[in-house]
């Protein structure tokens, strides 16, 4: 078990470091940056013995010599600066171009994976992957290349420097510094978990207020706020808990190396003043000894500083190619079609679909429509009527059967070709962050004012544009909030009716409209679905009885087709519902 999760941890730091790999270069200045900084950081401590050699008889005080010493010693030190930031400069740039690229992959990844992986994801959670796992890469990116490779090249040089003035000295810091290395890697080893359960516990409260701050009207409609509080308050002390376990062993691991730095020194005060004694050791020579000793330690300091920042991002790397990894959606076969247009032919034969393989769905589900047609779908709550519409576009794909175009195989046919067909209209109308116009436009950006006010004019929503100050430049807020649910689903129906697709796609597209209005758009809707192959889905029985066919299903079957007249004739499962929703009371 550990040797797998060694495993993991060093494949993960592998695909790290393949990120940076474009920015070579940068990590090559990077390191000559941090040798020049250290040579000088080095040089410091041997100018300033060289200085107090010549300081340590009374009356025999060589102010000349200390003097340039002095003068060699502020320019190494405002050189070592220099190079220092030049190298933090270029680890700053790596990192955040590592963190940029790193968040294109996984925003490239929700555009390739199937809608399934999507659906079945707190979309909260998904949302921490890409920002705050990330950012947590970045942070333990950049301390990883800052302290380490520093640490490393201040780690040979000292003991270079150290082994050169004297050898058993030396001996006696690399014997006993290796003691705060075990000891780190045992604190590690206790917060690794930690860290693991810090970061999956942030993306679940991500998830859970992204929901709250979402729906909350819903929220405060039904006096939920006290629950959702306690909701809250339960998720937040469990990050609070697994946070100050990972933060608590980590912290552990600064101070017991500097304990044990603690020892090095005493040990090279005490070795050193043995050595003087004996004369083969100068009063200088001590003081740079105490110094290097000193910066040779530090680099452990640093390193074990950074163990929480560096185990964070492991965790949070670990996430974010958990799911850069996840399967794509199947790719379009390589002789798929780009189909512009159709007839409107439809031909679904033995359709079986679910979405769990243990709940059966839809099954052996057959249906030929004409040209033109206009198909009404209708059934209770879970039938499998909106279904129909993912299989039509393709967001899920069937477990078996055949769906064809034109007499061609939808698998055939490549994917935004075959939405393209297709204009859809769904319950739940989506806007985003701009203008009414670049709303209106979104299927097709390349539209004039002129194609964006004849749509909105269809869609009975041009004078209410007209009316804001702006106009059709009138911006939006983040997912329409600043317009009432009707007028968000009027720009939703606009917007369709722009794009002009040959066949359309209607999911309850006017279950918010007020029923003045609802008339209107539906005169618009029929006028465009004159030749059009038209699919509607809807509650509503009022809004499909003028449907060609209306197909009536239970439990992912047909058990009922035909036309209103035909189907109230039947006096069957349709009859009792449309009689549910028009009876009169006696």
């Amino acid at each position: 078990m550990k040797n797998a999760k060694k495993k993991a941890n060093k494949g993960t730091v592998g695909r790290i470091l393949k990120y940076t790999a474009p920015y070579r270069s940068k990590l090559i200045l990077a390191m000559i940056f941090a040798l020049c900084y250290v040579t000088l950081n080095l040089t410091a401590p041997v100018l300033i013995g060289y200085a107090i050699d010549e300081d340590v008889e009374a009356g025999n005080v060589n102010f000349a010599a200390i003097t340039n010493i002095l003068l060699m010693v502020v320019v190494t030190v405002l050189g070592g600066a220099i190079f220092q930031w030049l190298m933090a400069l270029c680890t700053n740039s790596v990192s955040y171009l590592t963190m940029r690229d790193m968040r294109r992959d996984v925003y490239a990844k929700f555009n390739s994976v199937p809608l399934r992986y999507i659906d079945g994801h707190p979309h909260g959670d998904l949302i921490s992957r890409m920002i705050n796992d990330i950012d947590a890469v970045g942070d333990g990116l950049l301390q990883g290349i800052t302290q380490l490779f520093s640490g490393l090249v201040m780690i040979v040089g000292t003991l270079a420097f150290m082994l050169i003035i004297n050898v058993y000295i030396a001996l006696v810091v690399v014997v006993i510094t290796p003691l705060s290395l075990f000891v780190a890697a045992f604190i590690t080893r206790l917060s690794q978990k930690m860290f693991r359960e810090q970061s999956k516990t942030q993306g679940e409260i991500s998830s859970y207020i992204e929901e709250y701050v979402g729906q909350q009207k819903i929220v405060k409609a039904f006096s939920y706020e006290e629950e959702s509080q306690n909701n809250f308050e339960e998720i937040n002390e469990r990050l609070k808990v697994c946070g100050q376990k990972s933060q608590f062993y980590s912290s552990l691991a600064n101070p017991s190396t500097r304990f044990v730095n603690g020892i090095v020194t005493a040990a090279v005060c005490i070795v050193g003043a043995l050595s003087a004694i004996k004369g083969t050791l100068s009063i200088g020579q001590i003081s740079t000894f105490i110094t290097y000793a000193n910066q040779y330690t530090k680099p452990f300091n640093e390193v074990t500083g950074v163990i929480p920042q560096l185990q964070s991002a492991l965790a949070g790397a670990s996430r974010v190619f958990e799911l850069i990894d996840e399967q794509p959606q199947t790719p379009d076969s390589e002789n798929a079609k780009d189909m512009k247009t159709c007839s409107g032919k439809i031909d679904i034969e033995n359709v079986s679909f679910s979405y769990v393989p243990e709940k059966k769905l839809i099954t052996n589900f057959t249906l030929h429509i004409k040209p033109g047609q206009k198909i009404a779908i209708v059934g209770p709550t879970g039938c499998g009527k909106t279904t129909m519409i993912n299989l039509l576009m393709r967001f899920y794909d069937v477990n078996s059967g055949t769906i064809k175009i034109d007499d061609t195989n939808i698998y055939d046919i490549k994917r935004n070709s075959l939405r393209g067909l297709y204009g859809m209209v769904l319950q739940d109308s989506w806007l985003y962050s701009a203008s009414i116009r670049d709303n209106i436009a979104y299927g097709k950006p390349d539209a004039t004012l002129d194609e964006v006010k004849e749509a909105a004019k269809k869609a009975f929503i041009d004078s209410f544009i007209e009316r804001l100050p702006n106009g059709y430049d009138s911006l939006i807020s983040e997912e329409g909030a600043n317009l009432s649910q009707g007028q968000r689903q009027l720009m939703c129906i606009a917007r369709v009716m722009l794009c002009d697709p040959p066949m359309l796609i209607l999911d309850e597209a006017t279950s918010s409209i007020d029923t003045r209005t609802e008339i209107n758009v539906q005169q618009a809707f029929n006028n465009m679905m004159k030749g059009r192959t038209s699919f509607i889905v809807a509650h509503r029985l009022s809004t499909i009885k003028e449907a060609d066919v209306i197909l009536v299903m239970k439990d992912g079957n047909i058990i009922e087709q035909g036309n209103h007249n035909e189907l109230m004739q039947k006096q069957g499962f349709y009859f009792n519902l449309y009689n549910s929703q028009f009876a009169k009371s006696k």
